[in-house]
Parts: C-alpha cells; structure tokens; sequence
C-alpha cells in the first residue's frame, strides 16, 4: 500500500481523450469511495483517504490519461522550474543548430545517450559544441525562427502560475541564446543556461565555464526557493533528460514530460498523453483559471 494512502490525498486525472478519461473515472470510482471534482471537460481530482493507490496506479496506466498522486496539502506550488529543451519547447537546440552545421546525425546520437544517463553531460555537452566550430552565428538566429516552438500548454502553464504568485525559471543545459528568447515568448521571470563563445562571428566551438548540467539546477532549485523564503517542497520542477533528475527528485511535485525512461521511474508524476497544463491541474487549478 502506498504511503500516501494513509493521509488525505488528491488523485488528478486528466485525458488525452474522452474515452480514456471516461474509462479512468471509472475504474477509479469502482476502486475507491471517493469525492470528484471536475477541473476541465477532461480533468479532475478525487479526493482519498486510505485504499490501495499502487493498484490504482497500475489500473490507469494503460489508458492514455496522465495522473498524479499527492497529499492534498501544499499542492499549488510558489516555484516552477523548467528545462527547456523537449520540455517547454519542441526540440533539442543543439541538435537543430548541428543540423545547419551538416552534423544533426552525430550529434543527435550524442544527445540521446546524454539524455539517457549513459554518457557524463559535461563531456558530452563539450563534445558536441566542439561539433560546432565555425558555424557562422547567424545560424542561432535562424534556427530559433525556423525550429523552435513552444509546447502545447507551456505558455499557459508559466503564465497562469506567474498571475497566481508563482515565481517561473527557466533552467537549462542548453544555451542563453536560446532561453532568453524562449523565456520572454512563455513568461518566465528569469532564465539560466550555457554560453556559446563566439569569435569572428563564428562558433569557436568551446562552451563558456561553468557548465551548466544536472547539479546547477539542482542549485538553481535550492537557490530560488532559499530567496523566496521557501523550501523545495514548494517548487514544482519539470523536465526529460537525465540532467533533469536531480531537480524532479528534489521538487515537491517532479514531473518527467515525455521523458527517458531513467526520469519517469524517478518522477513523482508523468506527462506522456496531454500538454503542458495538465501541471496546472496537477495543483488544483481549473480550466476558468488559466492565463495566456
């Protein structure tokens, strides 16, 4: 039996679908004595006191519905920290930015063992921006304006969390060209990433120190909940990769989105089937309370 089984608890459910949703309800009601309250036309929570929820867990997931499982207490999170690439938005910049250098397909194989956990960030990340060298700097430009585009739902989650007190960074191992664009364009308060060293006007093919991986945001999480008064316990932190781990497991609400299989089996919740404002609902929040 779960620990949290044993204190009052909130199970949210949201779905990709109205038959997945429909079929969640379902079992969830046959499972369990409970109270729901409905969020959106395809999300809600259901209130638990006792019952057997690791079974509960294994009846949802084969349904294409996302679900988290939490003590009611303290569920509307002060700080949210995001990776950005793949997480907030739809691509690895590196990669993309390998594509205009006619490297994508090495340099992509790099990433994913990165991302994975089989490789050390720092070195791959060295490796793969030496990949780099010579690439004129207008290309950071126009890879942003061809590939990059937010998720569905990140605007809305970083800002809905913004209008409601929340403070929002962006925390990545990719690079500063990129986050401060992409934090503007979603909300973010702030942003902290890598620097990519220019000269010429050309990728020198070196990264600026220090790097910027796993530990930094796990830094970054204690830094900006320390400033804020508070405790990790009142962030909400979101990514995929295995950079990303350290932050999810230290976060009172760790979400893997669309994540390696190393952070989902960490994280305290998983967004696989719907968008990014199912952490809105996550914590509580309704459909009439999102912001754009």
């Amino acid at each position: 039996m779960s620990e949290l089984s044993t204190i009052p608890t909130v199970l949210t459910i949201v779905g990709a679908n109205p038959d997945a949703y429909a079929q969640a309800v379902s079992r969830v009601e046959a499972r369990l004595s409970s109270r729901r309250e409905d969020l959106g036309p395809l999300a809600a929570d259901v209130f638990v006191e006792g019952g057997d929820l690791e079974g509960l867990k294994a009846d949802l997931e084969d349904l294409s519905v996302d679900f988290a499982i939490q003590p009611i207490e303290n569920r509307r999170k002060r700080l949210l920290i995001a990776d950005m690439d793949s997480t907030i938005i739809n691509v690895e910049c590196l990669d993309e930015l390998a594509d205009f250098a006619g490297v994508k397909e090495q340099v992509s194989e790099i990433t994913e063992r990165a991302m994975r956990g089989e490789l050390a960030f720092e070195g791959a990340l060295r490796e793969r921006v030496g990949m780099l060298k010579g690439l004129g700097v207008e290309a950071l430009q126009a890879c942003y304006e061809q590939r990059v585009r937010l998720n569905p739902g990140a605007e809305i989650l970083v800002r809905t969390m913004a209008k409601h007190g929340a403070r929002c960074a962006l925390v990545s191992g990719g690079f500063t060209f990129f986050t401060s664009r992409v934090a503007e364009a979603a909300g973010f308060h702030l942003n902290r990433a890598n620097t990519l060293i220019e000269l010429d006007g050309a990728l020198t093919g070196q990264v600026g120190d220090p790097i910027l991986g796993k530990e930094a945001k796990l830094a970054a999480l204690n830094e900006e909940t320390a400033a804020l008064g508070l405790t990790p316990v009142d962030a909400l932190a979101v990514g995929d990769g295995a950079n990303d781990l350290a932050m999810i497991e230290a976060a009172g609400l760790g979400v893997a989105y669309r994540a390696k299989p190393i952070v989902a089996a960490q994280a305290d919740a998983k967004v696989d089937h719907t968008d990014l404002t199912t952490l809105l609902y996550f914590q509580g929040y309704k459909t009439e309370d999102f912001h754009k």
